[in-house]
């Protein structure tokens, strides 16, 4: 049996679930030899993953989204670095209730960077999602030598809205070390960086983002690639339109710009870093999950990327989450046999989130029950 599902948001990590539901395995089968390959898609939980992979955290002192000093961490292995922007520039670093749509910045998220590089990297992979900010990467590129200046030269302040006071750009400041990186930029979105499909307009509200406030988000960050343009050249935007150029509020806009970062499925990276595939091999039956199976699932999150994998290697795939919202046929669909939900034992989402442990235990010994005979 190989666990490979992701973190219960706002209850468990991708870590804690893969220990409730062997503990719920091995309390029915005692038998089954269970190995836990903890994963992500590149949003909030991925530096936790890698981590739990075989990979070496690293604490450091960035800028959050606010701008005032927050402890983050990234994962490193060699001279491959794995770097959470959420570590830095989440919606989980805000005070209760807060949001901060017009002003918060990606800045922590280029010294997360830097200090990768610090550590020796030559390979990153930057996993995006989970974002309070909309400001198209200007923070994180400024972080690491960009000038964005207002019509008096000075730097224009941090944020997506500041962006409209934006005059002109400067990347030729940028740290020499990123030309001898590979990026990956890694994300479970595909969105342009503008328009109706964009990152304001799609993810704004998400940061708390009124119809007004977005439609302002969206013009700034249009003018944005178009100040840009002026000083790199056509490349701008046709960068702005590229699949992942919106994601994370526009930070994978800056990451393929200012980083050269090459844009792949957060899920499919992850689990190439992490040996899915060789742990795969050893495995007869997988039980992957997350918090909520639903049609988001199905769009290239982690559950769906790890069922893809087992059904082409001929595996047999279970699930295991929070809330179900796909039928057996969205299931079978995505190569998921059967899915097990706390909500089947505790129909209040508030208590199932209080107690997904022993919940978790519970479904993954009915799971065991059922389908490992």
């Amino acid at each position: 049996m190989l666990i490979a599902a992701d973190k219960f948001k706002g209850s468990l990590s991708a870590a804690e679930v893969a220990e409730h539901v062997a503990a719920g395995i091995r309390r029915a089968r005692p038998e089954t030899a269970v190995t836990a390959l903890p994963v992500a898609d590149g949003g909030d939980g991925t530096v936790d993953a890698a981590v739990a992979g075989g990979f070496e955290p690293v604490e450091v002192e960035v800028t959050g989204p606010l701008g005032l000093s927050v402890a983050a961490r990234f994962a490193l292995r060699g001279r491959t670095a794995v770097v959470e922007m959420a570590q830095a520039a989440g919606l989980s670093l805000l005070p209760p209730s807060t949001f901060a749509p017009m002003t918060a910045t990606t800045y922590g998220t280029g010294e997360l960077i830097a200090a990768a590089l610090d550590a020796g990297a030559t390979r990153i992979i930057l996993g995006v999602g989970g974002s309070a900010t909309t400001d198209g990467g200007a923070g994180m590129l400024t972080a690491l030598g960009a000038r964005l200046l207002d019509e008096d030269g000075d730097p224009i302040p941090w944020g997506g809205a500041p962006l409209r006071e934006l005059t002109s750009a400067d990347l030729s400041g940028l740290d020499p070390r990123l030309k001898d990186t590979e990026f990956v930029l890694a994300s479970d979105v595909d969105n342009p960086l503008t328009g109706p499909q964009g990152a304001a307009s799609v993810y704004g509200p998400q940061k708390g983002a009124d119809p007004l406030e977005i439609e302002i988000l969206d013009g700034a960050l249009t003018h944005f690639t178009e100040v840009l343009a002026r000083a790199e050249g056509s490349r701008v935007e046709e960068l702005a339109k590229a699949p992942g150029a919106g994601a994370a509020g526009g930070i994978g806009f800056g990451a393929l710009l200012g980083l050269d970062a090459a844009f792949r499925p957060g899920i499919e990276v992850l689990l190439e870093v992490l040996g899915f595939r060789e742990a795969l091999a050893a495995a007869d039956v997988v039980i992957t999950g997350e918090g909520s199976l639903d049609e988001q699932t199905l769009r290239g999150k982690a559950p769906a990327g790890v069922a893809a994998e087992a059904r082409a290697a001929g595996k047999r795939v279970l699930a295991v989450c929070g809330r179900l919202a796909l039928d057996e046929r969205a299931l079978a669909g995505a190569g998921i046999e059967a899915a097990y939900p706390l909500s089947a034992l505790e129909s209040n989402p508030s208590r199932s989130m209080d107690e997904a442990g022993p919940l978790l235990e519970r479904v993954s010994a009915q799971l065991a029950e059922e389908r490992l005979k």
